[in-house]
């Protein structure tokens, strides 16, 4: 951080001072004087911080063992090293002769270009400008010696090789030059034209985005004064008509002239909220489903505090898909329902669905559905790298003294699985060029996030992410009822996405060959949330189908059919051609407050509105 921000105030103050005049010089001086109050105070911010939780601890210590362990593998490969360290000398032989040649006058081409969906790279000085090219091609060398000399390594497992590579890419991607003043182009002109008024601007909001940080600094993504949960996202009519010390149970109101006789119940996850499923109007999935003709009910999680720490995945289970299949009973009198899931969601509602099975309550589900869920974690991808044992054990560790784990370092941790688009890209223009960020929903919603309860996700960290338990015949137990996914016999709808990097399709995939009964596996294009939430009305992305469920997910995508546009259709007839949603037993629309249960307040309710700062007592809660 230091050499980011304190030696370039040096070097921009001189390319200033030069033809300036007296009054200009004086202004300049009283800028670099507010400039460096806002990098004392932001020192003085960091020092406060220093000292990390023992979650963090454990990272650094992975951290630490993986180069380790790899500097030793290289040590023990002398072949390799001196192969590595030939490349490094010829690069920069190439790199001198080009720069002779184009001072020379003669018209040089590149070394080496920045990949396609590279965007750090984007400003023309860095084709155009002999210093910058210079720059990005020697960072650029470096950054494909590095992922090929870690490719390279012998002697480590594919976990260790897997981590070294992730934390050699964040050390890699932290020093481009792009995320320094002095070399990145745009920064420089910014701060010459504004006289450095940007950079007065970015410490601030630097100083200010760390109060608002856990953990790392959670940078901000968009105006988060341009969007009301409820105002303007959110806003699916409805009402809440349940609720317990978990959960918020919303009824939409209807929009078709009759319903399926069925109720549909969506169990979103808890790490971040529900309205990713109801974000506004054009692609709105709730919305869309309410338009479908079926009776949406929704579970609205509470955002946790210390006073639930002791909450179970077990009660998870009992709070929230059971207590709300209760409730819809009362409401519209059906004993059964179709759940439909998303995420750790989905994990829960496969621990639902085998428990209800094992406690001969399997009929109370006509269908299951499962969007990007994990059910067998064989392989969690990157995220898998900060759950390792050790770190499991310092997480372990935070929880068990502060009660919950604060979503705001989860959301750090999350970015970091992208680094350059979900972390590096926001330090720039907020910090470095001094930008507001733009009005996005999207990311408000990413940055609205939730803390996680001690006794849950302790709980599900150690048996699914490490023990990969739910897998196992009886390698569960809930409630005293031990659970086998494999004796379930509701039918089930599995669509994961193609470019998922935080549920992987080719471990989602494996979770369809698990239950007795039908299953079918959809793979939808792009990623976690656009795969997913793709409306009909975009036509983007397309799915690929297939009626066979082969043993490898490879053999599935080969004799896969495509599909354009959007796999919600696909799933509607799926409900309707099999008569989970009942075309021939249509029965008269269910308004919020029609059955046994009254209404306690309109949708979005109040759960969803809670931020992290009002559960934890930082700021006032907003009435």
């Amino acid at each position: 951080m230091q050499s980011a921000w304190q030696n370039p105030f040096q070097a921009i103050s001189l390319k200033l001072s030069e033809g300036l005049s007296q009054a200009e010089a004086d202004a300049w001086t009283i800028q670099l004087s507010d400039i460096s109050d806002q990098y004392q105070g932001l020192m003085q911010d960091l020092l406060s911080r220093i000292a990390p939780s023992e979650a963090a601890d454990s990272i650094y210590a992975d951290m630490r063992e993986s180069f380790e362990a790899g500097a030793q593998s290289l040590m023990q490969n002398p072949t390799l090293l001196l192969e590595t360290q030939t490349r490094l000398l010829q690069d920069q032989w190439l790199l001198c002769q080009q720069a002779m040649r184009g001072m020379a006058g003669e018209q040089v081409s590149p070394l080496i270009t920045p990949a396609k969906n590279d965007r750090r790279f984007k400003d023309s000085a860095w084709t155009h400008e002999p210093y910058y090219m210079a720059i990005m091609q020697q960072y650029l060398l470096f950054s494909q010696v590095v992922e090929e000399l870690v490719e390279s390594l012998g002697g480590l497992d594919e976990t260790h090789k897997r981590n070294l590579m992730f934390y050699a890419r964040q050390l890699v991607n932290a020093m481009a030059p792009t995320n320094f003043m002095t070399t990145n182009p745009e920064v420089m002109r910014k701060t010459l034209e504004t006289r450095g008024q940007n950079l007065v601007d970015g410490l601030a909001s630097l100083r200010e985005d760390l109060a608002n940080s856990a953990e790392g600094i959670n940078v901000r993504m968009t105006d988060r004064g341009a969007f009301g949960v409820g105002h303007n996202i959110a806003v699916t009519p409805g009402a809440v008509v349940y609720e317990n010390e978990l959960i918020q149970l919303i009824q939409y109101t209807p929009t078709t002239e009759k319903t399926f006789k069925t109720p549909l119940l969506m169990v979103p996850p808890w790490i971040n909220k529900y309205y990713i499923l109801d974000l506004r109007d054009d692609n709105s999935m709730v919305k869309w489903l309410v338009g479908q003709g079926h009776t949406v009910f929704l579970i609205s999680w509470r955002n946790p505090g210390p006073e639930q720490r002791d909450i179970t995945w077990a009660d998870y289970m009992q709070m929230g898909p059971i207590s709300a299949m209760d409730a819809i009973e009362q409401a519209c009198g059906e004993k059964s329902v179709n759940l439909l899931s998303y995420c750790v969601g989905g994990t829960l509602t496969a621990s639902t669905v085998a428990y209800l099975t094992s406690t001969r309550r399997g009929r109370k589900v006509k269908s299951v559905t499962y969007m990007a869920t994990l059910q067998d974690f064989r392989d969690p991808g990157d995220i898998g790298v900060f759950l390792n044992e050790r770190v499991v054990e310092g997480i372990e560790q935070t929880l068990q003294l502060k009660g919950y784990l604060d979503g705001r370092s989860m959301a750090y941790t999350f970015n970091l699985l992208r680094e350059n688009d979900l972390f590096w890209s926001f330090y720039i223009s907020n910090y470095l060029k001094g930008e507001t960020p733009a009005a996005f929903d999207l990311l408000y919603w990413n940055t609205d996030g939730t803390n996680l309860a001690a006794g849950t996700h302790a709980w599900y960290l150690r048996h699914m992410y490490l023990e990969n338990r739910l897998v196992e015949p009886n390698g569960i137990e809930l409630d005293g009822v031990k659970i086998d996914l494999r004796k379930i016999s509701t039918p089930s709808y599995f669509v994961s996405t193609k470019e998922d990097h935080i549920a992987k399709w080719n471990s989602t995939y494996y979770g369809a060959l698990l239950p007795k009964g039908p299953a079918t596996f959809v793979l939808g294009g792009s990623g976690h949330i656009a795969g997913i939430v793709n409306p009909p009305s975009k036509n983007k992305y397309g799915y690929w189908t297939n009626d066979a469920l082969p043993e490898n997910h490879e053999a599935w995508l080969e004799s896969a059919s495509e599909h354009e546009g959007s796999w919600w259709p696909h799933w509607q007839a799926w409900m309707t051609d099999n008569g989970y949603a009942d075309s021939e037993k249509m029965v008269p629309v269910r308004q919020p407050g029609d059955g046994a249960l009254s209404i306690i307040e309109p949708a979005p309710g109040r759960y969803v509105k809670m931020t992290i700062p009002e559960v934890l007592g930082e700021i006032p809660t907003t009435p």
